[in-house]
């Protein structure tokens, strides 16, 4: 047998497991996680309600390890979403679902960066769906480590959260875009973002965005004006959003870079520059200042974001 049979062959075997080399190759794998409440253990210190991880089933490389609760048994359920080989490649299909029921505290992140890789020579897509579903009196904090893509990369993202009346959720997405410190910026490939915030089926925050080099949007000062890091948090559920707003303007480094509005009960802080750190910090900052006035309780950063 030729090695040109051989690679035949493999390639053969590929296409009946689904794993194709040709336009119409997909990976898929997916994460279906569920919260709820329930009562403590009887006689322990404290038998308060937690939140526990009720329900997860996954299929290929996405999953969770275990939940945490550094902030105590009846505290924040802290969650990792791990996809364990760190980045999209063409024909990737990732989709995540998580529930966060009625009264239950969730803070989902992620262990690393992500990477968007470039695309292969057939120019085939990847793509990223989140959907995030939150109950009435039920607390969500959606926030991943930055997305990077790399020159080349084609795919699409989209973030679906529903909420219920009362219930409340922060988060960000923070996204670079090409590898700067390597002189690879981003000059060819697209990325397609939807993003789509709900109260009880109604639309609080829809928006669509397409960064393509070759479209004049890109660079022009009217739209991506060059920049090369976006970041956007938002937030739903504050009692007093002015007041959250002047301690944000109050308190955050004063430039250029960054805005903060709110319309319809959703706080909206953007940001446009160069620095991935710079977007990074301001987010965390921003989280640190707004989770009191959300939760009643204080910011307790992530292990995994200091390792």
């Amino acid at each position: 047998m030729t090695a040109i049979q051989r690679l035949d062959d493999y390639r053969q075997s590929g296409y009946e497991s689904g794993h194709r080399f040709d336009l119409e190759r997909r990976w898929a794998a997916s994460l279906s996680l569920g919260f709820e409440v329930r009562e403590g253990m009887k006689g322990s210190v404290g038998s308060k309600a937690v939140t526990r991880l009720a329900h997860r089933k996954h299929h290929g490389p996405l999953r969770v390890q275990r939940p945490f609760y550094p902030e105590g048994r009846n505290g924040c359920c802290h969650v990792y979403l791990l996809h364990p080989p760190g980045g999209l490649v063409s024909g990737d299909e990732l989709r995540i679902d998580a529930s966060v029921g009625k009264g239950a505290h969730v803070l989902l992140t992620t262990p690393a960066a992500a990477k968007l890789y470039k695309a292969d020579s057939h120019g085939v897509a990847w793509g990223q769906h989140t959907r995030l579903q939150v109950a009435n009196n039920g607390i969500l904090e959606y926030l991943p480590q930055e997305t990077l893509a790399f020159d080349g990369s084609k795919g699409e993202q989209t973030t679906t959260i529903e909420l219920e009346t009362g219930a409340k959720c922060i988060g960000w997405e923070i996204l670079a875009l090409g590898r700067p410190a390597s002189n690879l910026p981003f000059v060819s490939g697209y990325l397609e973002q939807c993003f789509r915030l709900l109260m009880n089926g109604r639309p609080l925050w829809l928006e669509r965005q397409l960064m393509d080099p070759a479209h004049p949007r890109f660079k022009g000062h009217w739209g991506q004006g060059g920049a090369t890091v976006q970041a956007t948090l938002w937030v739903v559920g504050l009692e007093d959003e002015a007041a959250a707003l002047e301690e944000l303007r109050e308190i955050l480094p004063a430039n250029h870079r960054w805005a903060v509005t709110r319309r319809r009960g959703v706080v909206l802080l953007r940001y446009l520059g160069q620095e991935r750190n710079e977007a990074w910090a301001l987010c965390q900052q921003a989280w640190e200042l707004l989770r009191p006035r959300l939760t009643g309780q204080p910011a307790m950063v992530p292990r995994i974001w200091l390792t």
